[in-house]
């Protein structure tokens, strides 16, 4: 039994199936299905059988960024339209060190032509060169389409994927996501592309221009992304010395107007000294 369990025929089928191919195909019955597991598990070969895949285990993505467009992150979120079960697709690429959207588009659909487009306009815009930046998404199929993938290796840019169904790995596009949506005036639905494009145009100008992020010291993702954070902190400290020199009494110390940290991380490694990381 041992050897016809072990045959070049059976050698990849579990007990049950050699038990019913013998009744079937030969008509032959050796033993029962337990007993076929008694002589498997005396001689130690109770296992999966089959031949299985082994894909080696994906790398957790550990990514640093000490300034503007180093490092960035890009992801599409679906958008409800008119009807059920009609969607809009929301791209949008952030910078993982300022939060500044440096680009965004609506569309019909999820495709590699248009994420390539994107990406390749906002390196533009941004004069990225080459060597100069990682793009950190998850693993869509838009993400890693051919066109994003030829494109980036052509301009050296380095692609960095999030492992699978590990939503912490990409979580500046997580948050920004869900400062969109739990936005004020974000609707239930949109009526139409050009509604969805419309609210959107509105929200990432506040986003970046107004909106004052705690994860980068309460200044808004466009001054952090220019530099010009130096100045408005600069602003926000005489303010507050001039209050503390007037009524010192009121403060426990010295004020100070909080700072941008160091880097942000994506997966911060635990050996790293510096305690340098923030949240999204």
């Amino acid at each position: 039994m041992v050897d016809v369990l072990n045959s070049e025929r059976f050698c990849d089928l579990a007990p049950a199936q050699v038990w019913a191919r013998l009744l079937d195909e030969d008509a032959t019955y050796l033993c029962s299905i337990s007993t076929m597991y008694r002589l498997l598990r005396q001689r130690h070969e109770v296992r999966e059988r089959r031949r299985i895949a082994r894909h080696p285990a994906h790398v957790k993505p550990e990514l640093i960024a000490t300034g503007p467009n180093q490092v960035w992150s890009w992801d599409i979120t679906k958008l409800k339209g008119p009807y059920k079960w009609s969607w809009f697709h929301l791209y949008v690429i952030l910078d993982v060190y300022s939060r500044y959207a440096v680009g965004w588009l609506v569309a019909t659909r999820e495709s590699a032509t248009l994420a390539q487009q994107l990406i390749g306009a906002c390196l533009t815009v941004e004069n990225v060169t080459a060597g100069q930046l990682t793009i950190h998404a998850d693993r869509g199929s838009s993400m890693t389409s051919k066109p994003v993938v030829q494109l980036l290796a052509d301009l050296g840019v380095v692609r960095s994927h999030s492992r699978p169904h590990q939503s912490n790995d990409n979580p500046y596009s997580e948050a920004q996501f869900k400062t969109l949506k739990y936005f004020p005036t974000f609707p239930d639905r949109f009526s139409s592309l050009q509604h969805a494009r419309a609210f959107c145009d509105r929200f990432f100008d506040y986003y970046n221009l107004e909106h004052r992020h705690s994860g980068i010291g309460l200044h808004t993702p466009a001054d952090v992304h220019t530099g010009r954070h130096h100045a408005v902190r600069a602003h926000r400290q005489a303010v507050l010395d001039t209050a503390y020199t007037r009524h010192p009494e009121r403060f426990p110390r010295p004020p100070a107007a909080p700072a941008i940290p160091d880097a942000a991380w994506i997966n911060r490694p635990t050996e790293h000294e510096p305690d340098l990381s923030h949240s999204p």
